[in-house]
């Protein structure tokens, strides 16, 4: 197995990542064309030979969410594109909308095609607004002038376009329905599910969301066919990965892998991370940003899968692989992390909005070392309340990385426990 892959990437730094011409010479905008001659079950039918997970965190099975939307009567059907990439350690989605967003509109324009769709919605992070979101415009502009979006698309009959919208730095507007409800001018909130966004979605009406990853790689799907595409990874998770590496690791950036290498090639192989800067020892890493697991030396023969992955304890996430060295106090890690939550979470909720205040506080009393046993009864308690009782994602997320790391680094917190 190559231990690095070259199919999202392939066009990175090769081509002017706006010029559909460009996007064309290199097979670009073959798989729409190859999609418009199939129907739209036999579309699905690839992704779902693909076992093609969600590339924003949950790994929820694409084919399964395109195969609900389609069985949804009701129209019109939306096509949203998440790119509010706000975990820390996460900066593929950036990569692919400023090097391959052609990629991007393709698998977008797929998906309208399948779900007669006449409206696209892409909602970028804010932070992206500089360099990635000019780039996607001047993109949907050439494909609009070159007649691969707008009115009679490939001369098919098929109208459709895709409109650009910014958040305003809100990390919980990555959470899917609260992405909706920015996108239509409201607070950027969750909603509560059922009902779910292939019912009621954008507008309240049927709806797709799809990562930009996930997007980016449907039309490889088509190009090479969905049980090819699954070999290129392992029998449960199809293809490649973006991984972000960053941290006190050699080599920073984006590298794409097959499904199947492990974590421990990630890390130390040159052709990636490259091992250790200062050549120090590895104390943990963690995976899938803020909202991931924390994860340690005897869990690096890993093979990065979802099932894999989840099976050992980690996760695949969104993509986000941090390393920390044997410098780094895990209580003073884990304070980041909650002051992170603190700041990003709605309020909507007293779990999240109070507990990690009050997590907080605890963490605070442990790096002081004025923590007391009952401190650490009611760290494990908080974990459950807000994993319980949380209303969203965000919540139910704040504290995975505490649980874990009060699981493998106990010693630490007993150490900080008042003498």
């Amino acid at each position: 197995m190559n231990k690095t892959a070259n199919y999202l990437s392939a066009n990175f730094d090769v081509i002017k990542p706006d010029s559909v011409d460009e996007y064309v010479k290199q097979g670009g905008y073959n798989s729409l064309k190859k999609a418009i001659s199939m129907t739209p079950e036999a579309v699905i039918s690839e992704v779902k030979k693909a076992k093609l997970l969600g590339r924003g965190g949950a790994g929820y099975p694409a084919g399964s969410k395109w195969e609900h939307l389609l069985e949804v009567e009701e129209e019109p059907k939306y096509i949203v594109c998440n790119g509010d990439e706000g975990e820390p350690g996460t900066f593929k989605d950036k990569i692919l909308l400023e090097k391959n967003p052609l990629g991007v509109i393709e698998g977008m324009t797929i998906a309208g095609y399948v779900f007669k769709a006449k409206a696209g919605y892409i909602y970028i992070r804010g932070e992206y607004r500089a360099i990635q979101k000019e780039i996607f415009e001047k993109a949907l502009e050439d494909a609009r002038a070159k007649g691969y979006l707008g009115k009679n698309i490939c001369g098919t009959g098929f109208d459709y376009d895709i409109h650009i919208m910014t958040g305003a730095g809100a990390y919980v507007c990555g959470e899917n329905s609260a992405l909706l409800n920015s996108i239509e001018g409201k607070s950027g909130r969750p909603r509560i599910k059922p009902p779910h966004l292939a019912e009621v979605g954008l507008f309240l009406m049927p709806t797709l969301v799809n990562n930009v990853e996930s997007f980016a790689n449907i039309p490889l799907i088509l190009e090479l066919g969905g049980e090819n595409y699954l070999n290129i990874g392992t029998n449960e998770s199809g293809g490649t990965k973006l991984v972000c590496l960053s941290g006190h690791i050699k080599n920073k950036g984006v590298y794409e892998v097959p499904f199947g290498v492990t974590l421990r090639e990630i890390i130390y192989d040159e052709e990636m991370g490259g091992g250790l800067a200062d050549n120090r020892k590895l104390k943990f890493f963690h995976m899938g940003g803020q909202s991931g697991p924390i994860g340690v030396e005897n869990q690096l023969d890993t093979p990065y899968c979802y099932r894999e992955l989840r099976n050992n304890g980690l996760s695949v996430g969104s993509g986000a692989i941090v390393v920390a060295d044997d410098s780094i106090s895990i209580i003073d890690y884990l304070i980041q992390v909650t002051e992170f939550f603190i700041h990003e979470s709605c309020g909507k909720c007293t779990p999240c909005r109070e507990g990690n205040t009050r997590i907080l506080e605890i963490l605070k009393r442990f790096a002081n070392k004025e923590a007391s046993p009952e401190d650490m009864d009611n760290l494990n308690n908080l974990i459950n309340l807000l994993t319980e009782a949380s209303f969203c994602g965000l919540g139910r997320a704040a504290t995975i990385a505490l649980k874990s790391g009060l699981k493998l680094f106990k010693n630490e917190f007993e150490a900080g426990l008042k003498k």
